[in-house]
C-alpha cells in the first residue's frame, strides 16, 4: 500500500511576486533595498523579484521589518504530492 504525503515547498514565482508587491505598498524602490542592504548592484533584489532567487533567512528578517508583516506573509509556498514506496514486510 503506498503512502502520500503532501509537502509544502517555496513558490520562488510568487514570492518574488510578493516581494515586489510589499515593496511597492511600502514605497521602496528596488534602489532602496539596494542600498538597505548594502549591495553594489540592484540585481539581487531584481532576481528576488523575478523568482529566480529567495532572500536568506536574514534578508527575509530585514524585509518583513521593512515591510511590517511576518516573513510568513513574504514567503509563498505550495504544496506538493509526494509518494513514499511501501515499506517491505520482514519476514
Amino acid at each position: 500500500m503506498e503512502n502520500t504525503i503532501l509537502k509544502p515547498v517555496i513558490d520562488l514565482e510568487q514570492t518574488g511576486l510578493q516581494i515586489k508587491k510589499l515593496r511597492n505598498i511600502s514605497g521602496l524602490s528596488v534602489r532602496d533595498l539596494q542600498t538597505i542592504f548594502g549591495f553594489e548592484y540592484p540585481q539581487a533584489v531584481y532576481a528576488w523579484e523575478q523568482g529566480k532567487n529567495i532572500p536568506s533567512i536574514d534578508n527575509l528578517l530585514v524585509l518583513s521589518t521593512l515591510f511590517g508583516v511576518p516573513v510568513e506573509k513574504i514567503v509563498m509556498t505550495k504544496t506538493v504530492e509526494i509518494t513514499l514506496a511501501p515499506k517491505k514486510k520482514i519476514a
